[in-house]
């Protein structure tokens, strides 16, 4: 079969629903010209038809080829453009509001998690995080009903002195990568640098947005690892995409200090959104320098607001008065 070369113009009047269903909607919404791109090898320009498959650039979305050697013979004129665009779609995936925080909603009560971690607690049975008015809700139900003391999601009963660490180590072998991170936290603390790096590192690879803003902060800090500030970008970007946001806050200060203002305000609005209080102070100082419109600022602090409004909850304030009294006798 003789192999066709896709020389001529692309007509807009094939682009219907079949084409579209081929090829997907971004292909259907490209222009002329990268429509004809995304039909040809940009080496040697052999259309995709019967035996012959094209495959994406594995860096940006511009291009196809045929084959492995048409791709390295077209490196040097599609270098740039590469990189001009592989940014491009970082910086989409960057500054796209994620759905939720990354430490999500109680399993239980299904509302956001509070930003205070003193109000959640870990059960080391499950590795779940539950936030304080649940718990306490919990404890009221086996108070009252005089039954055993169990974890409100699991149901297994609480740990004894030296079980928490044992319940913790099986979670860790199960490959629970909050565990890991939580074990992590705990070396840190300790000083066992080298083991918190490697918890960290293992809790990372299995997608803890929460491992990976430990990493930053050990790549920023220096401990147990060279300083290294690219890495802790790295780590920052990644924890932000994933929803941390003292990740994108901290972001944004790096922004900032490199005069990207623009891109600071961008991650301060985000992180605000989140509910972060700090980001709204430094949304002030942009405002207050000029760096941020009356808009935007008010828009960003109704989102905060409503952020902070959706972890409260009546049950959680009762929990609160609860453990408020306990630390003040």
């Amino acid at each position: 079969m003789v192999k066709e070369r896709c020389y001529l113009a692309f007509s807009s009047e094939q682009a219907n629903k079949d084409d579209e269903w081929r090829f997907g909607k971004r292909w259907f919404n490209m222009s002329e010209e990268n429509r004809v791109t995304s039909l040809c090898c940009s080496s040697c320009g052999i259309t995709a038809v019967d035996d012959v498959k094209l495959k994406e650039c594995a860096t940006c979305d511009l291009v196809r080829y045929c084959s492995d050697a048409c791709q390295k013979n077209h490196k040097s004129q599609h270098e740039e453009d590469c990189k001009k665009r592989a940014a491009e779609l970082r910086d989409e995936l960057l500054f796209k509001q994620p759905e939720s925080r990354h430490d999500g909603d109680c399993p239980i009560c299904m509302l956001p998690m509070p930003l205070d971690i003193s109000k959640s607690t870990m059960m080391a049975c499950c590795s779940k995080v539950v936030c304080n008015g649940c718990s306490h809700a919990n404890m009221l139900r086996e108070i009252e009903g005089k039954l055993q003391r169990k974890c409100p999601f699991c149901r297994k009963s609480v740990p004894t002195k030296n079980e928490p660490d044992e319940m913790m180590m099986k979670r860790i072998k199960a490959n629970d990568p909050v565990a890991m991170t939580q074990w992590g936290k705990e070396q840190y603390e300790k000083g066992d640098y080298s083991s918190a790096f490697e918890y960290f590192t293992k809790a990372a690879a299995l997608g803890s947005a929460d491992a990976h803003g430990e990493l930053a902060d050990m790549y920023h800090n220096g401990r147990g690892v060279e300083q290294d500030e690219k890495k802790e970008m790295y780590h920052l970007e990644v924890a932000a995409i994933g929803g941390h946001h003292k990740a994108r806050h901290n972001l944004g200060v790096h922004e900032w200090k490199n005069c990207r203002y623009e891109r600071a305000v961008k991650h301060w609005i985000i992180a605000a959104t989140q509910g972060l209080n700090i980001s709204i102070n430094s949304l002030m100082s942009a405002f207050k320098s000029g760096m941020m419109s009356k808009d935007n600022l008010a828009a960003a602090l109704r989102a905060h607001q409503a952020a902070v409004d959706a972890t409260k909850s009546p049950q959680r304030e009762v929990a609160e008065d609860y453990y408020r009294n306990r630390r003040c006798r």
